[in-house]
């Protein structure tokens, strides 16, 4: 599993103070309030810095760290994604799991059969679609209670029963 769990990707500078446009990869924008800490993933090394401020802009979030005080400075981290630890992410639902500790989980049928890996989850609204990787095709699957009858994350897996003519 990861141990840092990406929170927001940066788009662009907001002003000439140095802070951040984000646009958040989470459910619940208003997390970003909490937020006391926040590592930015700059060049793949892992940078900590400490929140000053949050504030909102219709679907985006501005956010302003601790030694980022001018735009040439927070123009230089356009792009990289904001992250945290897991141990400050938030807390899930039973039976509610990170996006990012589903993609790879190898997916079996009641048989034992592998179909395939999920590659992607596609948030519709009413419930997600797992787009899952089998022999050079995509089939999708609702991530329904009667379907998805079993999620490991232990031993990578997930067991579903399909209804009739979905494959």
């Amino acid at each position: 599993m990861l141990e840092y769990l990406s929170i927001g990707q940066i788009v662009n500078v907001h002003g000439f103070k140095g802070e951040l446009k984000v646009y958040p990869l989470t459910d619940d924008i208003k997390r970003f309030r909490k937020l006391k800490e926040i590592f930015v993933e700059e060049n793949s090394l892992l940078v900590k810095y400490e929140v000053e401020n949050v504030k909102f802009s219709s679907n985006f979030v501005i956010i302003k760290l601790k030694g980022i005080d001018t735009e040439k400075e927070a123009n230089r981290l356009r792009d990289f994604y904001l992250k945290v630890d897991r141990e400050s992410a938030v807390k899930l639902p039973k039976d509610s799991y990170f996006i990012c500790d589903l993609i790879g989980l190898g997916v079996f049928d009641k048989n034992g059969l592998l179909l395939g890996t999920i590659k992607d989850v596609l948030q519709t609204g009413s419930n997600d679609v797992y787009v899952v990787r089998t022999d050079g095709k995509d089939i999708l699957i609702p991530a329904l209670k009667d379907i998805v009858k079993e999620i490991d994350l232990e031993n990578q897996s997930i067991m579903v029963e399909l209804p009739e003519g979905l494959i």
